[in-house]
């Protein structure tokens, strides 16, 4: 099981080279960032976007821009139509996000003549790797669906198992948070974390152990657990936290790159193929990491 980032990388190069189709390219630390995967052997990529920003981008950092392949598109709409369609074409392996809105990417990649739907719910993955831990975090979903119903959950918790198995872990330990750790009729989350349970054990969420409603620190801490005096093997043993809604993911996400200084990495989940998203404050190593990721992601369906 893969329990650090440096792992990570090490296992993109075994599987590698993919090649990344980055839409609206024109960013210094997008660029930095596949120039890095580029040097690895990890990636090698395709730019779509204006091709003078570009240029200027990467001059600003220092990265040799003759390595990649430019396909010129000012208009940032069609600029990520294009790098879909690279996917749909077999010129590439996976997306990547550049100086674009996330909406006008997904856009493009939900477009019907893509062809890269599955039906399933697009969810966003984010990996962390904090100081202190013996292992990766999952925490999911920080950054798309605002607030999910059940059958949406039970789709966002699979997606990120697949995230988990790619990383060799293939029987991860979900925790479904809430604010407290039992069952009450007037929180959601906790009857949601329950049902999700009962999914678990009937065997219509596979690949995993789910156990919930845990609060965080009971999920992460075994001494917290024991202090509660919480008995079940998911409690203090986390790999995924599933977070109630968006806000709870989107702070949590945060707190753990700013207050913990954690490294860390986000993609896309649910269509044919991974889409590398990060946000724009995250560094260009989070979005190498989440590059590596991306492409251990590439082979899974």
């Amino acid at each position: 099981m893969i329990k650090a980032f440096d792992e990570i990388v090490k296992y993109a190069k075994e599987k590698g080279p993919k090649t990344l189709a980055v839409a609206v390219a024109q960013d210094a630390e997008v660029l930095n960032a596949v120039n890095s995967a580029k040097d690895l052997g990890i990636a090698d990529a395709i730019l779509v976007g204006d091709k003078e920003e570009i240029e200027k981008a990467a001059a600003s950092c220092g990265v040799d821009i003759a390595k990649f392949t430019i396909i010129d598109e000012k208009d940032k709409v069609e600029a990520c139509r294009k790098a879909v369609n690279l996917i749909s074409e077999g010129k590439a392996d996976i997306v990547m996000k550049g100086l674009v809105d996330t909406a006008i990417i997904l856009k493009a990649v939900l477009a019907e003549e893509a062809g890269l739907r599955t039906g399933n719910v697009l969810s966003h993955v984010a990996v962390f790797e904090v100081n202190g831990y013996d292992r990766l975090f999952i925490v999911t979903d920080a950054a798309m669906n605002i607030a999910p119903n059940l059958e949406q959950k039970k789709q966002i918790i699979e997606n990120a198992v697949k995230v988990a198995h790619a990383m060799g872990n293939m029987e991860p330990k979900v925790a479904v948070l809430a604010a407290v750790e039992k069952v009450n009729p007037k929180m959601q989350a906790t009857l949601d974390a329950d049902a999700l349970v009962e999914m678990n054990k009937k065997g219509e969420i596979k690949g995993c152990l789910i156990g919930g409603p845990f609060a965080l620190d009971n999920a992460v801490s075994l001494e917290a657990a024991k202090h509660k005096g919480i008995d079940h093997p998911v409690a203090g043993h986390a790999d995924i936290l599933m977070v109630p809604q968006i806000e709870a993911g989107n702070m949590l996400y945060k707190s753990m790159v700013f207050f913990a200084k954690a490294q860390n990495a986000g993609i896309i989940v649910g269509a044919k193929v991974p889409i590398v998203l990060t946000s724009r404050a995250d560094s260009d190593i989070a979005k190498l990491n989440s590059i590596a990721i991306g492409v251990l992601m590439a082979d899974i369906k």
